[in-house]
């Protein structure tokens, strides 16, 4: 499966996703008041938030206890959502390359017109700027990465040093997503 070190810090990142002011029903990730487990880390809880004129949030305020790190928790408290998060400190930049569908039909040759009306125009999202574990520095073209609830990535070919480049293999089964379909 493979091992890696991780360091913690004061400042981490998480995706923003993973942070919702107002929390729906079935909410299991962060949220003012709520607690979570970092995956592969300590359970932590939000305290409060700020935002900038704008409204949006740019820092969530966590504590975390000690006493639950992860592989030796004694502190007894059972949380219902794990989140992954990077170090700010040693976090990496890295361009990540989302690929969905090609096309919107399952079978475009069966749809009436044109096979090219059919083509997915969100088969590909490209994240400029992702924030990715500083042990993707060392990353190669033969291996494989899960980039934990996004999918399973390989580096491109044409990265360097200086520009990681990750493209998703395959993704993941989004609960949360299919949740939110049902309301």
């Amino acid at each position: 499966m493979g091992k890696r070190d991780l360091s913690f810090g004061k400042e981490l990142w998480i995706e923003r996703e993973d942070f919702m002011e107002e929390p729906a029903k079935k909410w299991f990730r962060l949220a003012p008041g709520s607690m979570v487990r970092l995956k592969s880390a300590y359970i932590v809880k939000c305290e409060s938030f700020t935002k900038d004129s704008d409204g949006k949030i740019t820092a969530i305020h966590c504590t975390y206890i000690p006493e639950s790190r992860s592989g030796s928790d004694t502190s007894g408290i059972s949380v219902k959502g794990t989140i992954h998060w990077v170090n700010a400190a040693d976090a990496v930049t890295a361009e990540v390359r989302l690929y969905d569908r090609l096309f919107t039909s399952e079978n475009p040759l069966g749809e009436e017109g044109d096979f090219k009306d059919t083509i997915n125009p969100n088969s590909l999202q490209i994240i400029t700027s992702a924030l990715v574990e500083s042990s993707l520095k060392t990353a190669t073209t033969e291996t494989r990465y899960q980039f934990i609830r996004k999918g399973y990535f390989c580096l491109d070919k044409e990265a360097t040093a200086d520009k990681l480049v990750f493209n998703r293999t395959v993704t993941l089964k989004d609960a949360w997503a299919k949740e939110v379909k049902k309301n």
